[in-house]
């Protein structure tokens, strides 16, 4: 699906709202920049739940306009997030580090409301969690330590594993030290040699998971990353083709084909943005709202996938599974 057909999609639901709701709120039509830095498709059912909250607080085609922009690379972040401000919108809505990064540095007068971002303090975003002060706030996606988990389930999952790649880009993920020294104490805990691999394109990616699958009891995890959630489809499809194992960061990886993830429910934390959006719009100032962590994690295995890799999953992984997908 083309990127303005999609926009067109989300943009015709407002027709569909409720009449109840639009008598709520009444006064002038305020306006929501919502920058989504991802593939389209992989965030319809995110922005649905977005869309949602805000009808259920009220807002509706009557009086709350959201303008849709997607970037797949840092250039089209920089030229969709120029064309939001042009449109002089009350908030602007974004799900990365990058995007927001890019926002702040565009005005610092507009409410920023973020979702899915990696340490908002070390990324200079906010000095303080609790009261981060200026036209920033919004939602945290891990806690560091989380990313030791992944290597945890990977283990139970192939008892043989020797190595593990965990591919971010340093360029989208600058904080990815600090998920390498948890998943380096598991690595020397599990004993795994654990391969720290910066990515910048395509061609690097295939590089490191072929290398990983040449020799048996390989496997493959990616950091929450701008890059690599773009990377997605070429990263499952490389994984199946030398027959690697993954655990990935977030539930589209499986839901494509991956093996399993565990991470934050991203529709969830796209719901809480809105909640914030909707305060901010009443009144209130982003920098009294504290930025909040996350506080569900969700597991959810492929078991077909795990059949084409010749893995049994244990029964004890499998009782702890919020979705297994046949």
């Amino acid at each position: 699906m083309r990127r303005r057909e999609f926009i067109t999609l989300l943009g015709g639901a407002a027709v569909a709202w409720p009449v109840a709701t639009r008598a709520q709120h009444a006064g002038r039509l305020r306006r929501i920049g919502a920058l989504i830095g991802g593939n389209a498709s992989v965030y319809q059912g995110p922005m649905a739940k977005f869309r949602e909250e805000l009808q259920r607080r009220g807002w509706a085609a009557q009086n709350l306009q959201i303008d849709f922009r997607f970037a797949t690379d840092l250039n089209q972040t920089n030229s969709s997030l120029a064309e939001l401000v042009e449109l002089a919108p009350d908030v602007l809505f974004t799900n990365n580090t990058p995007t927001v990064l890019a926002m702040r540095e565009k005005t610092k007068t507009t409410p920023i409301v973020f979702v899915i971002v990696t340490d908002p303090v070390g990324s200079g975003l906010v000095s303080n969690l609790a009261h981060p002060g200026g036209n920033v706030t919004g939602f945290t996606n891990y806690e560091f330590s989380t990313s030791g988990k992944w290597l945890q389930m990977l283990k139970e999952i192939a008892p043989g594993l020797a190595r593990a790649a965990v591919i971010f880009n340093p360029k989208t993920a600058p904080y990815s030290s600090k998920y390498l020294g948890p998943l380096q104490d598991a690595a020397t805990s599990l004993r795994v040699e654990l391969i720290a691999s910066g990515v910048a394109d395509a061609a690097e990616i295939e590089r490191v998971v072929s290398e990983v699958g040449q020799r048996p009891g390989g496997a493959l995890m990616t950091l929450p990353d701008f890059s690599t959630g773009i990377h997605r489809d070429l990263i499952i499809a490389v994984a199946a083709r030398h027959q690697v194992p993954g655990v990935y960061h977030y539930r589209y990886f499986p839901a494509a084909g991956g093996l399993m993830s565990y991470g934050i429910d991203i529709a969830e934390q796209f719901r809480q943005g809105a909640s914030y959006v909707d305060r901010i719009l009443r009144g209130e100032k982003p920098g009294d709202l504290p930025i909040q962590a996350p506080t569900k994690y969700e597991l959810v295995i492929n078991l077909k996938t795990a059949k084409a890799l010749d893995l049994t999953i244990p029964q004890s992984l499998l009782a702890r599974a919020d979705e297994v997908i046949e």
